[in-house]
Formats: C-alpha cells, sequence, structure tokens
C-alpha cells in the first residue's frame, strides 16, 4: 500500500468539509480546495464550530481542536493540492464539472498521488478515463454528516489496482469508518437501494396515497427508520436526489427507476431541501 500523509479535499461545501474535519481528526495533513475564498472560510469555521461543540460535550478538550485546526489549510489554486498523496474529489454530482476537475487534477498533482470521488452514482471507470492515470483512481463515497456517520462506500473502477484501492480503504478505516465494496456499476450499493425508495415515497405523495407527515411517519414507525424518505430527501437535498435518479434512469435503462415528476417540479422550482430552507418541509 501506498503511505499517505497529505490529503486534499475539493469542495468546502457540506461534504468537502466534513471529509476534511475527520481527515484532521485522524492525523492526517489536510488542504481543503474551493474556487471561493468565501466557501473556504465558511467551511473552516464550520469545523472549528464542530470541533469546539466537541469541547463543550467533553468529548475532547481544547488542545485537540488546535491541533486538528493546524493540520488544515486551503487554497483558490488546485497547484496547492500538488504535494498531496491522496484527493477526494466533493463536488456536486454532475459529470461536467467532476470531469474537468478530473482533468485539472491530472495535470496538477505528482504521478503517484491518488485521485478519489465521493461521488454516489456516477461510474468510476468514466471519471477515470478522463485521467492519464486510471489505476490511481477509486471511489471513497462517504456519507452525510461525515464526521457521524460510519460508512466509506469504495468503489474501483475499470483499471484501479488492489494497491489503489487497500490504500483507500486504509485511509477510512484510519478515519474511523467501515469500508464496504461496491461494484462500479450505477448508483454503486447504497444508492442503488435508497434512491428508489426515496423516489417512490415522493410518488406515494405525488399520487395522493398520504401526506408528506403521514408517509414519514409510517416509514419511521412501521420500518424503524430514524427519519422518513421526505426528511432524507431533503436533507440530502433534492437536486442531488434528482441527479442520482437520473443517472439510475439512463444507466440502467429500466423505467422504475423514472424519477418521479413532483420531484422534478420542485427542484425547477428551487425547492432543494434544507440546504436553501424548503423542499417537502419548510426551515
Amino acid at each position: 500500500m501506498k503511505e499517505i500523509k497529505k490529503i486534499g479535499v475539493v469542495g468546502a461545501g457540506q461534504m468537502g468539509r466534513g471529509i476534511a474535519q475527520v481527515a484532521a481528526m485522524s492525523a492526517y495533513d489536510v488542504v481543503v480546495y474551493d474556487i471561493s475564498a468565501e466557501g473556504l472560510e465558511k467551511g473552516i469555521n464550520f469545523i472549528k464550530d464542530q470541533l469546539n461543540r466537541g469541547v463543550d460535550k467533553g468529548k475532547w478538550d481544547a488542545s485537540f481542536v488546535s491541533t486538528t485546526m493546524a493540520r488544515l489549510s486551503t487554497s483558490t489554486d488546485l497547484k496547492g493540492l500538488s504535494d498531496c498523496d491522496l484527493v477526494v474529489e466533493a463536488a456536486t454530482e454532475n459529470k461536467k464539472i467532476k470531469f474537468e476537475i478530473f482533468k485539472n487534477l491530472d495535470e496538477a498533482m505528482k504521478p503517484d498521488a491518488i485521485l478519489a470521488t465521493n461521488t454516489s452514482s456516477i461510474s468510476i471507470t468514466e471519471i477515470a478515463a478522463v485521467t492519464k492515470r486510471a489505476k490511481l483512481v477509486a471511489g471513497m463515497h462517504f456519507m452525510n454528516p461525515v464526521p457521524v456517520m460510519k460508512l466509506v462506500e469504495g468503489i474501483r473502477g475499470l483499471e484501479t489496482t488492489d494497491e489503489t484501492f487497500d490504500t483507500v480503504a486504509a485511509v477510512a478505516e484510519k478515519m474511523g469508518k467501515v469500508f464496504v465494496r461496491a461494484e462500479d456499476v450505477p448508483g454503486f450499493a447504497v444508492n442503488r437501494i435508497l434512491m428508489p425508495m426515496i423516489n417512490e415515497a415522493v410518488y406515494a405523495l405525488y399520487e395522493g396515497v398520504a401526506s408528506v407527515e403521514d408517509i414519514d411517519t409510517a416509514m419511521k414507525l412501521g420500518t424503524n427508520q430514524p427519519m422518513g424518505p421526505l426528511t432524507l430527501a431533503d436533507f440530502i437535498g433534492l437536486d442531488t436526489c434528482l441527479a442520482i435518479m437520473e443517472v439510475l434512469h439512463d444507466g440502467l435503462g429500466d423505467t422504475k427507476y423514472r424519477p418521479c415528476p413532483l420531484l422534478k417540479k420542485y427542484v425547477l422550482a428551487g425547492r432543494l431541501g434544507k440546504k436553501v430552507g424548503r423542499g417537502f418541509y419548510e426551515y
């Protein structure tokens, strides 16, 4: 396995800042890249606030916070990641954006650096193909919120080597995560199962089967889920849910993966969920 000392994270949003926090807490030096300096500042401040809350709850002391924060640095230039051993991309779930990022990372990174993607549905093989280092590309699908959720879904592309895959597995495990291995098929394992359930819940609402509240209550109390599927959709982001359903529908060609028209309508209306204050619920 490759030795990983320094990790780069592309994107300072919800997922990126979570991955950066957990990596820094696990004794890795971390560089967070984002095109927005304001976004970087917001992300780093969010991490600090989360760590300070841990002090208040007695999880760790103030020295742990200062040590962890000292491991974090930021950059608005991809070249700032050039000496990282591993980079985890956590940008928007959009093929065009991810392909462009990986092309640029391939040029900016040292030749033996591993490039990982946090994609929740897009083909690792296809992402790797836009680089000249397909053997060093893998999927590391973290769950949201990253500091809390224990799972990392690992996906290897067609060309991913055993050494690359074993290395990202070891990094995930050092972060305190459970690493599961999934095949490079649309949606992988988690979203192949989860997103059709959410989509079906939206269909149930669309067809008048039950109200938003009753659908969520039924699934929580009837199947022992911690939150209902429509609440979870709001938490994930309805735009992300739609993007994943479209990947499933396009990639597998089965009508059972057709995104619900109501989901499309909400996204078109800008009702994207908790992050904008309104989705199936108002926040």
